[in-house]
C-alpha cells in the first residue's frame, strides 16, 4: 500500500513582508515604510515601487516575526498608529496565510508633516503603496 501523499505549504519571507507592508501603508499617519538612508538612495534609481521596503520578516512553519521601519506624520498619535499597524498586519497575515504574528517591532525613524513628506518624496516609487483606496 503506498504512503499517503505528504504536502507542505511554505511562504517566502518576501511574501509575508509584502502583505505586512501593504497592510501597514493603509494606516492613517504612516507616510512611508523605509529602510533609512541607503534605502532612500536606492529609491532614487528604482522605477517601480517595493512594498517590502522597510520590512524584515522571519517566517516559520506556523509563526512570523516582523521588524518594520516607518516615517509617520507629525501631530498624529504614534501609539495609535502602532496599535493600528499591529491590528491590520495581524489580521491580514492570519487571513491570507493562516500564520500567527508572534512579534512585531516598529521603529519610527522620522516624523514630518504630510506636506513636507510629499515635497520630499514626489515622484519616488515608494511614496504611496496601499491595498485600500483613499477617498
Amino acid at each position: 500500500m503506498p504512503d499517503p501523499m505528504k504536502t507542505k505549504l511554505t511562504y517566502d519571507d518576501g511574501v509575508i513582508e509584502k502583505i505586512a507592508g501593504l497592510a501597514a501603508r493603509n494606516v492613517d499617519g504612516v507616510l512611508s515604510l523605509d529602510g533609512g538612508l541607503l534605502s532612500g538612495l536606492t529609491d532614487r534609481f528604482r522605477s517601480e515601487s517595493d512594498p517590502t521596503q522597510g520590512i524584515a520578516a522571519e517566517v516559520g512553519e506556523h509563526q512570523v516575526a516582523l521588524d518594520m521601519k516607518a516615517t509617520v506624520e507629525y501631530g498624529k498619535d504614534i501609539r495609535h498608529i502602532f496599535d493600528e499597524i499591529c491590528q491590520r498586519v495581524n489580521r491580514d497575515i492570519s487571513q491570507y496565510t493562516g500564520l500567527e504574528v508572534v512579534e512585531l517591532n516598529l521603529s519610527i525613524n522620522d516624523v514630518m508633516s504630510k506636506r513636507e513628506w510629499q515635497a520630499q518624496n514626489s515622484g519616488k516609487p515608494n511614496s504611496n503603496q496601499s491595498t485600500e483606496q483613499v477617498n
